[in-house]
């Protein structure tokens, strides 16, 4: 465990919290009682901080192992699953992205109106709506 926490930036107690709730399974033990995980359990423990990291569910991502585990059958399935996280991840991402443009503009208004409010500290700064004499 020492070796995944210290390399994959995770905590012990979140592989713990994944082993209890059932997202990691079959982590082999050394003769002193400590985990070892495999290079599949590396991976599978990247893309779990993938999935959670984007905004997945525990349970979906529990969902989306036990089809896993079925085998084939449920490839389509898991396809989907993806396919729908990503269009929520783009989605997300789109969101923040205008978010950003719009402290982008209120950082271009600071710029633009420093010399003014240095040089006139009654200078009534114009940029959030807030521009009323009695905010002060």
């Amino acid at each position: 465990m020492k070796h995944v926490v210290e390399n994959f930036n995770i905590t012990a107690k979140t592989l713990r919290f994944y082993e209890e709730q059932e997202l990691l399974d079959g982590i082999p033990r050394d003769t002193n009682g400590r985990r070892v995980y495999s290079e599949q359990h590396i991976e599978w423990i990247t893309f779990i901080r993938c999935l959670r990291e984007t905004g997945m569910s525990l349970a979906k991502i529990k969902e989306y192992k036990d089809l896993f585990l079925k085998g084939n059958t449920t490839f389509l399935q898991r396809q989907e699953m993806l396919k729908n996280h990503k269009l929520e991840v783009q989605k997300k991402i789109q969101e923040e992205l205008r978010y950003l443009e719009e402290i982008n503009y209120k950082i271009a208004m600071y710029d633009l109106q420093k010399e003014q409010v240095e040089n006139n500290p009654s200078h009534i700064f114009k940029c959030h709506g807030l521009e009323h004499k009695d905010l002060n």
